[in-house]
């Protein structure tokens, strides 16, 4: 960018694509780099006031120049590509800083996220953030690694009881090299050479998955209300948190807690589930394998009201399928692949494809109803409801 574009942005005013900074302050243009790199690139003016006047810095402008090239490649999470360039003016030099948009891992300034809104470079929200990931590919899926991660987090007795659920030989000799093993199997990837636990690793054989960072709200919320809405009382909470199959396991667990309804059949009574033990387990199921990672902040969901119970899941369909498709069993996708696995091998879940038919039918033996599917864009959430 030439100067008499400079000058003319300086005119304009700071703006979505423009920042002024009277000197050069480290943390504070490493911000608003950050901002630009992580939306849609826009120009950092040193040595302008925030009324717009270009005062200059006075500074020798060479070993200024050294120290913003130093700034882009050590004060962000990476490298950011930028060009810069200076004009005297009679106070000094003014100085920019032309930031391109970045086309890789969004960046950070001291682990925190920055974007730009209108004239600010602020942290995201929720929203905003997964936008970012999203964006930039940088999608939370279970092949993802986890940053700060390491085979250290990971239970070897639950990956060897796995593996001999599926008939191989733990004992045999030679074993492979565990580490090599846990990267051949997806349960680790690298990051800059070094091995980290992937989601798909953590959630099945971590020791603790919800005390790192990605995954804190990777576990299940259970909550009983008095009447149909959350407005009611609430009667119960509970959590269902480590690894995926002790996520499903305690949910279940917590569901059969909340005891039996008492109907009558001619003289004598009978003690009924409030839903079928196979539809929760199958629809808790569907919920933790086939929940979208990515969206950060939002927890699996066990809603029971008087007259149903509600499961929703953090995410969309995978693939474009449709509520009606997915309640039919038809051409199953998974969005977790090896997750969904674990599952049936851990006997939790059934074959690909057979789960929600087998809601389907379950309560209709049970009650005569149709569980209903809805899978809601905006909301970023499908909630499958099970009729008491």
């Amino acid at each position: 960018m030439e100067w008499a574009e400079v000058e003319s942005r300086v005119a304009a005013g700071e703006g979505e694509h423009t920042e002024f900074k009277r000197d050069l302050v480290p943390d504070a243009v490493a911000r608003a780099i950050c901002a630009f790199a992580n939306t849609d690139g826009g120009i950092v003016v040193l040595g302008v006031t925030d009324d717009g006047q270009a005062k200059g810095i006075a500074d020798d402008p060479d070993e200024l120049q050294e120290r913003i090239t130093t700034l882009l490649q050590t004060a962000l999470s990476a490298p950011v590509h930028a060009r810069i360039g200076r004009h005297p003016v009679s106070g000094g030099y003014v100085h920019w800083i032309e930031v391109a948009r970045n086309r890789g891992e969004p960046r950070r300034v001291h682990g925190r996220f920055f974007v730009r809104r209108a004239r600010s470079s602020v942290e995201p929200s929720g929203a905003e953030l997964q936008d970012l990931f999203n964006t930039f590919g940088f999608v939370l899926t279970e092949e993802q690694v986890v940053p700060g991660s390491g085979p250290r987090d990971l239970d070897a007795e639950a990956f060897r009881e796995f593996l001999r659920a599926q008939g191989i030989d733990t004992d045999d000799q030679p074993q492979p090299d565990a580490v090599d093993d846990y990267l051949n199997r997806g349960v680790l990837g690298r990051e800059f050479g070094e091995p980290r636990a992937t989601v798909y690793g953590l959630l099945c054989f971590g020791r603790q998955p919800q005390t790192l960072q990605p995954l804190r709200n990777a576990w299940v919320e259970l909550v009983a209300y008095a009447g149909t809405d959350r407005s009611t009382a609430t009667l119960l909470r509970g959590e269902a948190k480590g690894r995926a199959d002790e996520q499903v396991e305690r949910a279940v667990g917590w569901l059969q807690g909340l005891g039996t309804r008492e109907t009558s059949e001619g003289i004598h009574r009978v003690d009924r589930p409030l839903v079928p033990l196979r539809a929760v387990r199958e629809g808790i199921v569907n919920a933790v394998a086939h929940r979208d990672y990515a969206v950060l902040g939002s927890r699996t969901l066990v809603e029971v009201f008087s007259d149903r119970l509600d499961i929703t899941s953090p995410g969309e369909l995978p693939n474009h399928m449709t509520e009606a498709a997915a309640l039919a069993g038809a051409h199953p996708r998974s969005r977790n692949e090896a997750m969904a696995h674990f599952l049936v091998v851990r006997r939790l879940a059934e074959q690909r494809g057979r789960g929600l038919p087998t809601v389907r039918r379950e309560m209709r033996a049970f009650n005569g109803t149709e569980p209903a599917l809805r899978s809601d864009r905006d909301g970023r959430y499908v909630r499958l409801t099970l009729r008491l």
